[in-house]
């Protein structure tokens, strides 16, 4: 049941926001410039690569390994990226249990490919850096002649193994928030006394991806602008004022995303893979921060993946039971909603009150607005797969909401989509369990 009062009252909104996840989100900016910042004290503006490496891994747990798909989305078919995830969880010995990582992620083991070698490119990246697993996967990789970069806090086991390994180190940065929240073994806010189930910080995946986008840049894996990763990060500033938690929920889009998704099982298609990384985001980040299943396709695949939905229990048409039974007792039935997210770089109109080109809002709002909900008459083409969902989604009376960022540079769509997401999560979560 969603609290819509909670989201209209800032104090109760900080109240019940027990882990500082707002103020964490409203932080990214910053963590990004300090990220990039450190990273290049630490070496990386002196680095000299000769060529690319042949493929560039990244491993990781959680926002890390949501980093490492992130990049792979942005690098395309110019290079080869990919996320490396864990592959085993074995049994801590009964003699290490006082000093190992929570329990949530001790054990994890980490296995380099069979074709992993001198050519290749290893990065780890972790918010704790007491992962075993990855200490080992460092190891693995300096075996095998891989260059090697970890990301990890200062002093942690991963760190110092980063140094016999001769690794470039970069470091993590951590949320900016000294509340007095209880934090796991794993460095993780506690989500209430099951240290089993810690909630990850929701802003932790800028920690993790400005470094590495910034390496890649370097390295040519990722065709980024000079300034992207500066723009990146006052993007981040922008839609935390937009998503503030005093903005009114009719002028604060992830207030009103979030409305819109309460009691409703969420199909998050995507147009293309930078949509498609952050649609996957949100619906981590939706069991992450509102213990909401929702699920995630790439479009045409989606099409055919999920219609089987539009006809079960959760169709907007389904009720199989009898019409004139008394409902008055009964909680307000699940159903569907497809929330379509799209990058479209294409040239808008620029007459009276409408937008110009690389803008994300409605009509009347400033260039920078992030993306904003597209009008379901909007006369702009659409592609096949687009045209579909809208046709499938009509035919079955399933509400689909449709957000767009039409910032030409795929880093900051990415960025725009998912920080609007991200917040409503945070909503949402919040609103829910109130």
């Amino acid at each position: 049941m969603l609290d819509d009062t909670l989201l209209d009252d800032p104090a109760a909104l900080r109240r019940a926001d027990h882990d500082r996840a707002l103020l964490a989100l409203a932080g990214s900016g910053a963590r990004v410039r300090t990220a990039l910042r450190l990273a290049e004290a630490a070496g990386l503006d002196r680095l000299r690569p000769d060529g690319r490496p042949r493929a560039v891994l990244v491993a990781g747990h959680g926002s890390a390994l949501t980093a490492g798909e992130m990049l792979a989305a942005l690098a395309g078919t110019a290079s080869l990226v990919a996320p490396l995830p864990p592959t085993d969880a074995a049994p801590v010995p009964r003699t290490d249990r006082a000093t190992a990582p929570a329990a949530f992620t001790a054990g994890l083991a980490w296995q380099l490919p069979g074709w992993a070698g001198p050519l290749d490119l290893l990065v780890i990246s972790s918010a704790a850096g007491g992962e075993r697993g990855l200490v080992a996967l460092a190891e693995q990789a300096y075996a095998r002649g891989c260059a090697i970069v970890v990301t990890a806090p200062e002093g942690s086991p991963l760190a110092e193994a980063a140094l016999q390994v001769r690794a470039l180190p970069l470091p993590f940065v951590p949320s900016a928030d000294t509340s007095d929240a209880p934090a796991d073994d794993d460095g993780e806010r506690g989500r209430g006394a099951e240290p089993d189930l810690p909630a990850e910080d929701p802003a932790a995946l800028w920690a993790h991806l400005a470094p590495l986008l910034a390496l890649t840049q370097k390295l040519g894996v990722s065709p980024l602008p000079y300034d992207a990763l500066a723009v990146t990060a006052d993007l981040l500033d922008a839609t935390a004022v937009r998503c503030r938690p005093d903005a009114a929920a009719y002028t604060n889009p992830a207030k009103s995303l979030a409305a819109r998704l309460a009691g409703t099982v969420p199909l998050l298609w995507a147009e293309g893979p930078v949509a498609g990384a952050a649609a996957g985001r949100f619906a981590a980040q939706l069991a992450e921060r509102a213990g909401r299943p929702a699920l995630a396709g790439l479009l045409p695949q989606a099409l055919t993946a999920h219609r089987g939905m539009f006809t079960g229990q959760l169709g907007a048409g389904a009720d199989p039971d009898d019409f004139f039974r008394d409902r008055v007792e009964e909680p307000d039935p699940l159903h569907l909603q497809v929330l379509l997210l799209r990058q479209t770089a294409e040239e808008a109109p620029a007459g009276p009150g409408q937008a110009g080109p690389g803008f994300g809002g409605a009509p009347g709002e400033e260039e920078d607005g992030g993306p904003a909900e597209v009008p379901a008459d909007d006369a702009r083409p659409r592609s096949f797969g687009v045209t579909r969902a809208h046709r499938l989604a009509a035919a079955h009376d399933v509400r689909l909401t449709e957000y767009a960022s039409r910032r030409p540079e795929p880093l900051h769509a990415l960025v725009e989509l998912v920080a609007l997401t991200d917040f409503a999560a945070v909503y949402l979560g919040l609103a829910a369990q109130s």
